[in-house]
């Protein structure tokens, strides 16, 4: 759900807020473990940090700073992105397992 509102508004805390407002407002998530609602936070968390374009603040925040063009950003930038947020949400995948 996170992943989506990131790719189609750009923002990280756009996608975040709303991703749990939606998995908040779900019947039996108050119900769920500690452990379990931790690997929900994390894997929203996870998804509201893939795809940064150039609609997000870090995404020209880091441009500026290292001194590269657009192109060279999508190719360092974002591929870390979502490579931090990929692996951040299959570890909370893993662990909710054991929750």
């Amino acid at each position: 759900m996170a992943a989506l509102v990131r790719i189609s508004v750009g923002s990280s805390t756009v996608a975040m807020t709303m991703a749990a407002g939606i998995i908040a407002a779900m019947p039996g998530i108050s119900e769920l473990s500690p452990l379990y609602l931790a690997c929900v936070t994390a894997a929203i968390a996870g998804g509201s940090t893939v795809c940064s374009h150039f609609n997000d603040s870090g995404f020209r925040l880091v441009k500026s700073l290292v001194g590269m063009d657009e192109k060279t950003t999508l190719k360092t930038w974002t591929i870390m992105e979502t490579l931090v947020g990929g692996v951040g949400f299959l570890v909370a995948l893993v662990i909710s397992f054991f929750a």
